[in-house]
């Protein structure tokens, strides 16, 4: 499962993190993937994405075992490094480029029940390999009215990899987040939100709050971090939505 939008700030890895938490919690085996320069998931678990190696750079552009860059931390992670940064140039002349995501992750099929994907906040090539590795995206939103105006983007790019690259992914769900009740602008935006993609947005909404930023200072997620907090006990809720809802 692919975690998508390009614009940045509208908590992505956030929600990576801690739906991937929340599921292990459940008693699932999990992986999350940081495809994303900033290396902001693997700071999130507490491990250095300038000084760690190997890291998915490696498994995308020398052809190592994803196995042998895998870390145990909270969940287990496929860490980041600003090497990322260059995957497009380093594999701008390999044939199937798009896929090299995708069959990295076969070898793991079996030992994971949710491997979840963290990409960067644009649609270039870690992105598209994101997609076309995934069964189904989550798109994380900001409640913000701007933050709405991308999601025509990301579906035209979700088109495109459908009829090239991966028939069969598709759109698991939007979540509302960073959502601030006490604002007009954040209750409109979620109800402009939920008229325009009706279904398709989840009935779990992500609170605004200081949990979120606290938790990756630590090395943690807001689950550990702040177990009992409005914020934990929401990407719980979230988890049990995605199940129950056969979405994925």
């Amino acid at each position: 499962m692919a975690f998508a939008n390009q614009k940045g700030g509208v908590a992505k890895t956030t929600t990576t993190l801690n739906l991937g938490v929340a599921f292990k919690e459940m008693g699932h085996r999990v992986l999350v993937v940081d495809m994303d320069p900033q290396g902001n998931l693997t700071m999130s678990l507490g491990l250095n994405p300038d000084t760690i190696r190997p890291t998915m750079y490696d498994v995308l552009v020398n052809a190592v075992r994803i196995e042998q860059v895998i870390r145990e931390c909270e969940v287990d992670l496929a860490p980041a490094s600003i090497d990322l940064a260059a995957v497009e140039i380093a594999l701008s002349a390999q044939i199937g480029r798009e896929r090299v995501l995708s069959k990295a992750l076969m070898p793991l099929q079996d030992q994971y029940d949710f491997i979840l994907i963290d990409t960067p906040p644009s649609l270039g090539l870690l992105t598209i390999n994101a997609l076309t590795a995934s069964d189904a995206i989550m798109v994380p939103v900001q409640c913000e009215y701007l933050s709405l105006r991308g999601l025509a983007q990301l579906e035209r790019t979700l088109e495109l990899v459908r009829e090239n690259l991966n028939p069969a992914v598709h759109i698991a769900g939007i979540v509302p987040t960073m959502y601030d009740g006490r604002t007009v602008h954040g209750r409109e935006a979620v109800e402009v939100l939920r008229s325009s993609f009706g279904d398709l947005v989840f009935e779990t909404t992500i609170l605004k709050t200081i949990k979120f930023p606290e938790a990756p200072v630590k090395g943690e997620s807001v689950l550990k971090y702040a177990p009992d907090s409005n914020a934990a006990k929401a990407y719980r809720q979230l988890a049990r939505e995605v199940l129950n809802g056969k979405k994925i």
